[in-house]
């Protein structure tokens, strides 16, 4: 099979920058220019997504080789769900992000990637119609969640749980709607589920009812019933494709 062109690194710059602006209170000017550049990040990103269409995010470990089953489980699960007209956003790298870009791919569907600039030689993988790199990950999270009515999360690391419990938290207090949080892969997330049910729950740290706000499954079918009931009839979802702004140069 012929594999797109792969997409070029991005221009990464050191990150003593980064690592300054979140050591404490700096100059005025220092936090001015910091202002400013995580400002031109969000308008970046809103301008780029703006006429992306209903995505689908998936979350999930950067280290799995193609010939890891999570990683095929990853690939069919996203061909699915692209064949349902969603954008499947993932944060651009390799191994699960991979993994269920190519399945768009696979399909003919639509597929973005939300990479982040690290210190370490990083590039896009081969399967991504369109792509944006971000300086900072809180400006990244936003994108990757904002702009979704799912989200698929596959075995993964500290990252992958940031990204799991970040979101479930934004459902939780309200700040975002109560789309659906699938994890797939029951072997790995049992264990986790266990702890959320027993301890967290049992302690009184989150209520009966927050469970309810994740799926755990290995079934494609039985993620595609919980997508098609959560996301598009629960919420009527359709997608009416915003103007373009001859003034903004959008086309």
């Amino acid at each position: 099979m012929d594999h797109p062109p792969k997409q070029p690194k991005p221009k990464v710059r050191s990150s003593q920058q980064e690592i300054r602006f979140l050591q404490g209170p700096h100059s005025r000017s220092f936090e001015l220019l910091r202002l400013g550049r995580i400002s031109w990040e969000f308008l970046r990103g809103f301008r780029k997504l703006h006429f992306i269409g209903p995505c689908v995010t998936f979350f999930g470990s950067a280290r799995f080789e193609e010939d890891h089953p999570y990683y095929e489980l990853a690939r069919q699960a996203a061909a699915e769900v692209a064949k349902k007209g969603f954008t499947i956003m993932t944060g651009g790298g390799p191994g699960i992000m991979e993994a269920a870009n190519r399945g768009a791919k696979d399909v003919g569907g639509r597929s973005f990637g939300c990479g982040i600039q690290l210190p370490f030689e990083q590039s896009g993988n081969p399967y991504l119609d369109d792509w944006l790199y971000f300086r900072y990950f809180f400006v990244r999270k936003v994108m990757l969640v904002k702009y979704s009515y799912a989200f698929v999360i596959m075995p993964g690391g500290f990252g992958t749980m940031d990204e799991i419990f970040e979101t479930l938290t934004l459902i939780q207090t309200g700040k975002i709607r109560n789309f659906p949080v699938i994890l797939m892969g029951t072997e790995y997330w049992n264990p986790i589920i266990e702890y959320i049910e027993t301890t967290m729950t049992e302690v009184g740290t989150i209520s009966v009812t927050d469970r309810q706000l994740i799926t755990v499954t290995d079934d494609i079918d039985e993620m595609l019933a919980v997508l098609d009931e959560n996301a598009i009839e629960q919420f009527g979802l359709h997608y009416k494709a915003p103007r373009k702004s001859k003034f903004l140069r959008e086309g």
